[in-house]
């Protein structure tokens, strides 16, 4: 591993602080490119579109919060369209950077308060206990708002529909505990810490009728678009950080 390749990689490192996480991805350099770093992408996930946009435009590493080793997965042989993705970066010498729930709980550039930031709360704190750290940011909304005009908020937001399961979308919200992605069964923790509402990115058919009878404004605003906040964060504080990088967000079409 280069100079260079070190370096940014103890950035990642000591921002992120991903020996917090008991984690089921490996965090950090996933796969080994070229040693001089000057062009880094960031993009949702590391998949043969945002890979082959990276290599278009000629950066030297891509940064996601979905890699391509999951320890579900367990190993793999690399061949088919998952081969495809680890022979992109091989064959064009691209360094793949990806950082899973340490990117989710980040108290400056996690999903979650990046989310909530977009949203206007105010308040924000750690959210979401998982293990040793937390996973996602609480906090208030300045003025309350009933559900269903939340609704119509995070769908100009987060630029995709949202899913509201509520008792009474009239009823007004002041807090909201947000876990991006597809923490859908994570509802509970808004119930215990008493907020109003949650916003994750996926609703599976037992949460709705779960969290209705609970009382809270569960809303599902898609996984893909409640986690591009976290990446797009991260990109602009490397770029304030590291000036000598030039960056580039790479969103990809992904309704889920």
């Amino acid at each position: 591993m280069s100079e260079t390749q070190l370096n940014l990689l103890n950035y990642f490192n000591g921002l992120l602080n991903p020996g917090l996480f008991d984690d089921y991805a490996p965090n950090g350099l996933q796969i080994e490119g070229k040693t001089h770093l000057k062009r880094i992408a960031f993009a949702v996930s590391a998949t043969q579109d945002s890979l082959k946009k990276a290599i278009s435009w000629g950066a030297d590493g891509l940064v996601v919060h979905h890699g391509v080793f999951w320890k579900h997965q367990g190993a793999r042989t690399i061949t088919g369209a998952y081969g495809e993705r680890i022979k992109l970066c091989i064959k064009n010498d691209l360094n793949l950077f990806a950082y899973h729930l340490p990117l989710d709980g980040h108290t400056e550039v996690g999903n979650g308060v990046a989310l909530g930031k977009a949203l206007g709360l105010i308040n924000l704190s750690p959210f979401g206990l998982y293990k040793k750290a937390y996973l996602g940011a609480k906090g208030e909304l300045p003025t309350p708002i009933s559900a269903k005009d939340l609704k119509l908020k995070l769908k100009h937001v987060l630029k995709h529909e949202v899913i509201l399961a509520s008792a009474n979308e009239d009823h007004m919200i002041k807090s909201i505990g947000i876990i991006t992605g597809g923490a859908n069964n994570d509802w509970v923790k808004a119930q215990e810490d008493g907020l109003d509402a949650y916003l994750t990115g996926e609703i599976s058919e037992y949460n709705w009728h779960d969290s209705i009878e609970a009382n809270i404004h569960y809303f599902a605003g898609g996984h893909h678009a409640t986690e591009k906040f976290g990446i797009m964060a991260l990109m602009e504080k490397v770029k304030k950080d590291v000036p000598a990088l030039e960056v580039l967000f790479i969103d990809s079409e992904n309704p889920a």
